[in-house]
């Protein structure tokens, strides 16, 4: 059987919604006023359908499963089959179908006025969205099928409505389920959330069953799903509908599914920051502000502001939850949490809000942390995991070593930068670190990709249900497989401030891989930043490539600088180190492994074109950022 989405029943009434609202000759319009019932157009309200939705399903963009935080097993929700409703109220009946159909149903109305519902059917179809069949029968017909009976909806001490309205009750009937009102006395109308009510009473619950997969991960659900092309094209469908509302996107292309990705245009970063708030509002979808709003590293220019409105917020819990669990964060773990945080950065503030409900004891330092409070968190408090940048914790935790040889460490996540494996290596013999793992994240769209502890070097698992990660060439045409090229995001839970071919400014590829973890399909090769190309005497060094050079003197952290002075081309390499290096030594084995590095040219050697200069420091020498604690990777003083 097809699977159908909640979310194409959205988009449906969203648009009927619309019409109704602007044209009082809609067909929509049109065929409640000839059957005198206007009122039910207060039942076509897409964004509170959603939010009773997503609130009742756990999440309408984790649908049809239901992740549990504590266990991190999932409930798998699926349609009851066939719906059958007696039409003995016209709101009744509409409530029940706009349910029915978002739980992917089939629905039988038996009814005495059969062209009404015919028509409404009609209506809904017309914006062109996959919806389940319907039908009509007579009164009293025989019928296959779940027969659910819609209660009514009883208003309270209240003359506004009496009891033959088609959408209100005046009065409890005998025999009848009721959801009974209360309005507020000198308010009009009973206030009351329809699709709240309803998606909060029995009468929901029997339109879908559930069962419990136990020691089903979220993420093995969803790749073991034989409908998973189904699923994203519904998932995108929803997305770009949304998307539509913000005056950026407003001229959008529908989209079947996933094969139209192409058709849409590539999101670039100087259009996203001159869209997006305070300097414009074309990114903004004008729905009631809720949520958080999260702000960039600034390592290249301005600061960019994010903003998650709250569903947003809450699909990036959901999504994390599972995936810090798939990290190796186990009930009963203490976290400290030393990601950097403060002036809006969300590395701190997503963590904190995610940890928070799970089953674990967390500790929030951020950057405040120093050696001093890691020994006594570990020693006073049992902190078995560490979660940080490797720029900023390396330091500490080499510090406190040295202050107490006895320091163990379970478990490291980290994120912001890559970890070296020399640094890797460090962990395991010194402090006895048994998993090592990282998130691939970008403040604008969140994790990208994670590497579980059977992973290497830059290789992370992708979750396209949360991002939806391209490869394309320069023109923002795809790549296929195993090609590298420049990485596109298209943030599939994010629908204020939307994401849609947004080029992160990251390079990668993507392959298909059988892990040792578990977990087959696609994986991203990172490849660091788009900038990360050096490029000087007509050829290009990548940064990645040095950094990876330098792994046997185990180098933690290296910065390229550039610059022009008297027509010489200068490259400035900074190195980072636990180990008490020697410039001269690491020159020589740069220039060895890339001859683009040396002081060789085909012109008069009384000329100097290029000059390369090695520097070491200690660790925690070179300058972070003070917002997202990184260090500048790649400066280039030619472009100033």
């Amino acid at each position: 059987m097809t699977r159908h989405h909640p979310t194409d029943l959205l988009l449906a009434v969203d648009h009927v919604q619309r019409d109704l609202a602007t044209d009082a000759a809609s067909p929509v319009a049109r065929v409640l006023k000839e059957a005198d019932l206007l009122e039910l157009g207060a039942l076509l309200d897409a964004d509170a359908l959603a939010q009773a939705l997503d609130e009742a399903l756990g999440g309408l963009s984790q649908f049809p499963w239901r992740p549990l935080t504590d266990t991190g097993d999932v409930w798998e929700q699926t349609p009851v089959g066939r719906v059958v409703l007696d039409d003995t109220r016209a709101g009744n009946t509409l409530r029940g179908l706009l349910l029915s159909w978002a739980m992917g149903n089939t629905v039988l109305v038996r009814t005495s006025r059969p062209a009404l519902w015919r028509s409404v059917f009609e209506v809904l179809r017309e914006p062109g969205f996959p919806l389940p069949a319907a039908e009509v029968a007579a009164p009293g017909t025989d019928a296959e099928g779940t027969v659910v009976t819609v209660p009514d909806l009883v208003v309270l001490s209240s003359d506004a409505v009496t009891p033959s309205d088609e959408l209100y009750a005046g009065a409890v009937r005998p025999g009848v389920p009721s959801v009974r009102i209360r309005p507020t006395p000198g308010r009009p109308g009973p206030q009351a959330p329809v699709a709240d009510l309803d998606c909060r009473s029995p009468w929901f619950r029997e339109l879908f069953t559930s069962v419990y997969l136990a020691g089903t991960s979220l993420d093995a659900a969803r790749r073991a799903d034989p409908d998973r092309a189904s699923r994203m094209d519904a998932r995108l469908r929803y997305l770009v509908g949304m998307a539509r509302r913000t005056a950026h996107y407003r001229d959008l292309p529908r989209v079947d599914g996933v094969a139209d990705l192409a058709r849409l245009p590539v999101l670039e970063k100087a259009v996203l920051e001159a869209e997006s708030l305070p300097r414009g509002r074309a990114m903004s979808s004008g729905a009631v502000p809720s949520g958080e709003v999260l702000r960039s590293g600034a390592s290249g220019g301005e600061p960019r502001y994010i903003v998650y409105a709250r569903t947003d917020w809450e699909n990036m819990v959901r999504e994390a939850i599972p995936l810090l669990r798939a990290l190796g964060v186990h009930n009963g773990d203490r976290v400290l949490n030393a990601l950097v945080g403060g002036g809006l950065y969300g590395g701190l503030m997503t963590t904190a809000s995610e940890l928070s409900r799970m089953r674990v004891e967390a500790f929030s330092a951020g950057q405040q942390v120093t050696a001093d409070l890691m020994l006594m968190l570990v020693r006073d408090f049992s902190v078995n995991v560490l979660l940080g940048q490797p720029a900023v914790v390396l330091p500490l935790l080499r510090e406190a070593r040295r202050r107490d040889p006895g320091l163990r460490l379970d478990k490291v996540v980290y994120g912001g930068t890559p970890m070296t494996e020399s640094d890797k290596q460090w962990l395991r013999d010194e402090l006895g670190t048994r998993s090592i793992t990282s998130i691939l994240a970008a403040n604008d769209g969140a994790q990208i990709g994670y590497q579980c502890d059977r992973l290497g070097g830059t290789l992370h698992h992708v979750n396209d249900d949360y991002n939806l990660v391209e490869v394309v060439d320069e023109d923002g045409a795809p790549l296929p497989d195993g090609e590298t090229g420049h990485l596109l995001i298209t943030a599939m839970q994010k629908f204020e401030g939307p994401l849609i071919r947004y080029r992160i400014g990251d390079m990668g590829r993507v392959t298909e891989r059988d892990c040792p973890c578990g977990v087959s399909g696609r994986v991203l090769e990172y490849l660091g930043r788009s900038d990360g190309q050096l490029k000087f005497k007509s050829m290009t060094v990548y940064y990645g490539e040095m950094l990876a050079a330098l792994e046997e003197f185990r180098v933690s952290q290296l910065q390229a600088e550039l610059s022009t002075r008297e027509g010489t081309e200068t490259l400035v390499l900074r190195t980072e180190s636990r180990e008490k290096l020697d410039p001269a030594v690491l020159h020589a084995a740069l220039t060895e492994a890339f001859p683009a590095l040396s002081g060789e040219h085909f012109y008069d050697d009384g000329l100097r074109l290029f000059e390369l200069v090695v520097e070491c420091h200690p660790e925690g020498a070179l300058d972070r950022n003070p917002v997202s604690g990184k260090i500048r990777t790649v400066i280039d003083r030619r472009l100033d």
